[in-house]
């Protein structure tokens, strides 16, 4: 249960943070780094919210948020050994919410025309909010992987498939708002040469 009495600590004036269980790292730390941009992946999205957007994809944007919440506690958590925890020890991504996301891009994908082209971030406002989230989901993605490429750090390969299929979501989403307005801003390889 989260429990918040006081907003500053000054535990962190060292340039160190807490993570879940564990000892201390720093804030440049790359696991910290991974989780801040899941972070800020989220707070992409909340501005992608104000947005006109939706119902349906709205309600879709409202649970994903809590599912990077989810996503930062796992990341925030990390395993000690490599030994599989015990069910519920720990909050991890699951294989639901990564069908979830399929299940989502899937419905949002289903009428959209075939891309003959790249797609530029643009469109209506929504949609070019929805390529910054993406991009922003990403880099939290490349973040993610580093850390689980480094020695001794675990990580979930639900999270890493999750914030795959985000980002997939994310770039379906866009297009599903310009293609019930302005349309896609396609790429035309060479045209300004």
């Amino acid at each position: 249960m989260v429990r918040l009495n006081r907003i500053y600590t000054k535990t962190g004036d060292d340039g160190s943070t807490g993570l879940a269980r564990g000892p201390r790292r720093r804030k440049h730390d790359l696991r910290v780094d991974a989780y801040g941009t899941v972070d800020e992946t989220n707070a992409v999205i909340g501005v992608v919210r104000l947005s006109a957007v939706p119902a349906e994809l709205d309600a879709i944007l409202a649970r994903i948020q809590n599912d990077l919440f989810d996503l930062g506690a796992d990341l925030a958590t990390p395993q000690d050994d490599g030994q599989p925890e015990s069910e519920g020890a720990s909050l991890r991504i699951t294989a639901g919410q990564v069908s979830r996301l399929e299940e989502d891009i899937d419905r949002l994908n289903a009428d959209l025309p075939a891309l003959r082209s790249f797609v530029l971030p643009g469109g209506a406002p929504a949609a070019a909010h929805l390529h910054v989230a993406r991009t922003v989901c990403r880099r939290a993605e490349r973040l993610v992987v580093a850390l689980a490429d480094t020695p001794g750090e675990i990580v979930s390969g639900q999270a890493m498939m999750y914030l795959n299929r985000l980002s997939d979501l994310l770039f379906v989403a866009a297009r599903h708002i310009n293609h019930a307005g302005p349309g896609d801003v396609l790429w035309v390889p060479g045209q300004n040469r």
